[in-house]
């Protein structure tokens, strides 16, 4: 199974960037996906997670996580960017669903990652 995002790159502080992650391999309908974040120095983050009936989790707002299933790809938009979101983002892909989707060491695919970085 591979991941692939995309989207990522430089943006001003109060912008808004979509995040794009084509998975390929396998049976993208039947994951649960997440997308998750990790700044330098700092541990990566749980950002956002969609199941694969739809249902969506966030860490906090300004995301928003979407999926489509004719495309085998899942999106995360984020709005009001600030410095502080800056870090390489990551998808995920995981078979069997775990309570919170919250939790990396439970998503058995990943992504290489997309670097976002703010400017203030």
């Amino acid at each position: 199974v591979l991941l692939v995002e995309s989207g990522g790159g430089l943006v001003q502080a109060g912008g808004s960037l979509r995040l794009s992650c084509e998975v390929s391999g396998g049976f993208f309908s039947t994951y649960h996906l997440g997308w998750f974040r990790q700044a330098p120095g700092k541990e990566r983050e749980f950002v956002a997670a969609i199941t694969r009936s739809g249902d969506a989790t966030y860490a906090k707002g300004r995301f928003f996580i979407s999926r489509d299933n004719a495309k085998n790809t899942v999106y995360l938009q984020i709005f009001n960017l600030n410095p502080d979101d800056t870090a390489v983002y990551y998808c995920a892909a995981q078979r069997q669903f775990s309570e919170t989707l919250r939790i990396p060491t439970d998503y058995d695919y990943w992504g290489q990652g997309t670097q976002v970085t703010v400017s203030s």
